[in-house]
């Protein structure tokens, strides 16, 4: 669904028909430790492009949303989470660094750039 930013987002609802008035982002909802999700914090989250960069069935993302000293600004911390290694992930825009050794031809790309001769 897309998200007031503009963005497709798999964690945000919205629902207007016949007079509805329901915005929530499931993420920051399920997240006991975050404060309230407003529409103006799909702008500066990373979570729809972490879904669109890496769609690995095994990660798991939580949404933290933290106020600002005196309560100006908010902070939007993503932390990934693969349950098939049960390791915490780095980078969530690259995925697990197990699951992806697991794949079947991903070394193929790593040995093509480095046989590459490249002009000096």
């Amino acid at each position: 669904m897309k998200t007031p930013a503009g963005k497709e987002c798999p964690q945000y609802y919205a629902d207007f028909h016949r007079g509805r008035n329901i915005q929530e982002c499931r993420l920051a909802s399920r997240n006991p430790e975050s404060a309230p999700w407003r529409p103006a914090d799909c702008t500066l989250c990373s979570v729809p492009d972490i879904v669109r960069a890496n769609a690995s069935p095994d990660m798991r993302l939580k949404l933290t949303i933290k106020s600002g000293f005196l309560g100006l600004g908010r902070r939007l911390i993503v932390e990934a989470y693969c349950e098939k290694h049960q390791l915490r992930i780095d980078d969530p825009f690259v995925g697990c660094p197990r699951c992806n050794a697991e794949r079947p031809g991903s070394s193929a790309f790593a040995d093509a750039l480095e046989n590459l001769d490249l002009p000096e």
